[in-house]
């Protein structure tokens, strides 16, 4: 069911490794049985050497324990025998998980821990009386399948507990193949459920899909020469040469392949154990939409509906069992999957209204979806859903693969469709935004496996994506009008949250730019809803992002209602009016916002930005202003760790770093000195933004975050003689992009000579972290 389209191993790579998997463990039983034979002297009666688990699947990889247990049925030198057993073993460096235990400890113990029990399963006897293992199968399974309807709920929150501690196989950067969500311990679990009688084991695409998991873990352990499960980053590499692979992308897509493909299963699995555990009487069908009713709260066809004469008919199917948060019934999709012919182009009217039900459901559409996806059906909707299939985003704030990024991006959209005049194309504009990362060279070459998925300076996969979309909306029968409408979301989906987060919004031209993009007030809220989709589904929309994209939107909207853009006067709340009367130094806070009020001086921004650092406070935002010969600058701040904003603390401090008697360089170095230092992959850029700005000049840095990153750039914006207006910071996961508006001492912008010197200096010093 299946079609993963070229994401996994070759046949003949997965071949290779089970045949060596298989002559591993032949090798090990020879060994055991032969030290079982030695250690016995010819009397095994009432004594077996029993392989559990992993290895009673015959699944040893290179670092795989041993793991026997010696049963027998009371005798009394067991304990001598064992140790005859054991002590050739550990003298071999072989790792072992052994136990000594009659038939009836072995019953007892497996009826109080499921990870004994999910071992029992698999027992085969490697030396000994023959006839002990089948006794005690018969009894566990019997214990098993008669105790189901508890232990079943058991099983059901182990597997829980494993997903919430080491998260998916399908999304991380670093999984765990064994541990994971979707990974090998999941298809041991299906096999548990089977053998209770209660529901169907893997199927054919689970098997296949363990099989590549078990490749990749012999070949990590061939690799690093350990016992280990998890894919770390810097053994990616050599795993994939050794696997055939062009790479870690192409490693990790086929990771996650796999691992989507057990995790639904599992999910699949526990929807029918739970209807059988609830043993509910058999249901009326129930009309959900033309040709589809529920059964048994499955979705399935209606009786004489035919996918051959109706190619509408899948997404309309799809559409109903999301809206009414059911699963489509797994021979549904099967039936579907195979008798189901192309729409034609452009599409009908009801099947591009029935998809667009279909992303409007919200989270009942993701199982929906994704078995779609799974038996390649999606592919066939979108063919260009393929190029991003499985890939990887390599950036930490990415939690998901991009296609599956782009769902939860439709996700959370369709909980904002009452914002906007056209939900449909919010819908679809959501569900395309990030399409083009699979592309490369433009719209007709998908380029999935070489497409890193890495943010890099000159990604250009908004424009790539606004081509695709194009082609996609104008298949599905879109008008002109709204086909351009989703391309212009999908090549500006990035413009609102960047701009909140690097620009000046006080300054006319901010708004003047972002409103000539824009260009008409509906999108304007399509692009601000989907902004907020995306970053929701990203997992960095918070009350700072929402509250600048929410200004933002309100200037430009108010710019394209004809409003000139004025840029605000400053307000000084009262409580800090008086010191600014009197010239003195002073520190308020109000929630996350700090206001310093000084003497206006050279350097006041860097010593306070340094002192913050000292304090754990991370700056997001830093605006400075003057009243006379005060100087006013506000910070927006986020505390680090457990730190706490103490406005009496940071004024002594502050007063110190003033009269010199703070070494802050020195005081920072010794606060750095302790933490892990990452060497950056590629020097910082420094870039120079001229049509940002009427009257300022514009700093753009990206740089790997560390403490007393703003204290740095600002200390050497100081150095060259220049005010910092404003200081836009933005935290990207390990790195930063920072944004400063700056004037030379006569509050004007720098000449093209003066910017470029201030920029090299700037990208010097970052560069050898000598400031």
């Amino acid at each position: 069911m299946t079609d993963h389209a070229g994401v996994a191993l070759s046949a003949e790579v997965v071949a290779s490794l089970d045949a060596a998997r298989h002559q591993r463990t032949v090798a090990r039983d020879a060994w055991l049985a032969a030290l079982f034979d030695a250690a016995v002297a010819g009397n095994s009666a009432g004594l077996a050497l029993v392989a559990v688990g992993g290895y009673g699947r015959r699944e040893l990889g290179p670092g795989s324990d041993l793991d026997v247990v010696l049963l027998h049925t009371g005798r009394d030198d067991v304990e001598r025998i064992a140790e005859r057993i054991w002590y050739p073993i550990w003298d071999a460096g072989q790792r072992l998980d052994h136990s000594v235990r009659t038939i009836s400890e072995t019953l007892a113990v497996a009826a109080s821990d499921l990870r004994v029990l999910l071992g029992l399963l698999h027992a085969r006897t490697l030396r000994g009386d023959p006839a002990l293992v089948p006794t005690v199968r018969e009894q566990v399974l019997r214990r098993w399948r008669a105790d189901a309807p508890t232990r079943l709920p058991a099983l059901a929150a182990m597997c829980a507990e494993r997903a919430e501690r080491y998260g998916d196989v399908a999304f991380l950067i670093e999984p765990d193949l064994k541990e994971a969500r979707g990974g090998l311990r999941d298809v041991d679990a299906l096999e548990a459920i089977a053998a209770a009688w209660v529901a169907a084991g893997p199927g054919p695409a689970a098997r296949a899909a363990y099989r590549q998991l078990l490749a990749i873990r012999d070949v990590l352990q061939e690799v690093t020469g350990r016992p280990t499960t998890r894919l770390v980053v810097q053994e990616q590499s050599a795993v994939a040469e050794r696997l055939g692979l062009a790479g870690s992308d192409e490693l990790l897509r086929v990771v996650a392949a796999a691992g989507r493909t057990i995790a639904y299963a599992m999910d699949a699995t526990w929807r029918a154990v739970n209807g059988s555990l609830r043993r509910r009487p058999r249901s009326p069908r129930r009309p959900l939409a033309d040709g589809v009713v529920e059964q048994d709260g499955e979705v399935v066809l209606a009786r004489g509906a035919d996918p051959r004469r109706d190619p509408t008919l899948l997404v309309r199917a799809a559409a109903a069992a999301a809206q009414a948060d059911l699963p489509l019934a797994p021979p549904t999709i099967a039936t579907l999957a195979a008798h189901t012919p192309p729409l034609p182009t452009p599409w009908p009217a009801q099947a591009r209204d029935a998809f667009v039900a279909l992303l409007g459901a919200g989270r009942p559409a993701l199982h929906v979806i994704e078995g779609l996806d799974q038996a390649g059906v999606w592919s066939r909707l979108l063919p260009e859903w393929q190029a991003v299939r499985y890939q990887r985003q390599r950036h930490p704030l990415h939690r998901f693969t991009v296609d599956r990024h782009l769902v939860e991006t439709v996700i959370e959209a369709a909980a904002l469709t009452r914002r906007v005049a056209r939900p449909d194309l919010l819908l679809v504009g959501a569900l395309l935004h990030d399409i083009g990362k699979g592309f490369i060279g433009g719209p007709d070459g998908p380029g999935g496996a070489a497409w890193s998925g890495a943010r890099r300076s000159g990604d250009d996969h908004a424009e790539r994506g606004a081509a695709v979309a194009r082609t996609i909306c104008a298949r599905m029968g879109f008008s002109a009008a709204d086909t351009e409408a989703v391309a212009t979301m999908v090549r500006l989906h990035l413009l609102l949250p960047q701009t909140a987060l690097r620009r000046d919004l006080d300054d006319p031209a901010t708004i003047t730019s972002v409103a000539e993009q824009v260009g008409s007030a509906a999108l304007l809220d399509l692009l601000y809803a989907l902004a907020e989709a995306d970053s929701r589904a990203t997992g960095v929309w918070d009350t700072w992002r929402a509250r600048l994209v929410g200004e933002l939107v309100r200037r430009v909207r108010a710019s394209l209602a004809g409003q000139a853009p004025q840029r605000p006067t400053v307000e000084i709340p009262a409580a800090v009016r008086a010191a600014v009367e009197r010239g003195q130094l002073a520190v308020a806070a109000d929630g996350g916002r700090l206001i310093v009020v000084a003497p206006d001086q050279p350097g006041l921004l860097w010593r306070s930005a340094g002192v913050l650092a000292l304090h754990r406070l991370g700056v997001r935002a830093a605006r400075a202003t003057s009243i006379d010969s005060t100087a006013v600058t506000v910070f927006d701040v986020e505390p680090e760790y457990l730190a706490e904003i103490d406005p009496d603390r940071l004024r002594e401090d502050l007063r110190r770093a003033l009269d010199g008697s703070l070494d802050l360089s020195a005081a920072l170095a010794r606060r750095s000195a302790g933490a892990a230092q990452r060497q950056p992959a590629a020097p910082p850029p420094v870039v120079l933004l001229p049509a940002a700005s009427a009257d300022a000049t514009v700093f753009e840095v990206r740089a790997h975050d560390r403490p007393g990153l703003l204290f740095t750039i600002a200390r050497i914006l100081s150095d060259h003689g220049l005010d910092v207006r404003l200081a836009q910071v933005e935290t990207l996961g390990a790195d930063a992009v920072d944004v400063f508006y700056v004037t030379d001492t006569a509050g004007k912008p720098l000449s093209e000579a003066a910017a470029e010197e201030v920029r090299r200096a700037l990208e010097t010093a970052l560069l050898d972290g000598r400031r």
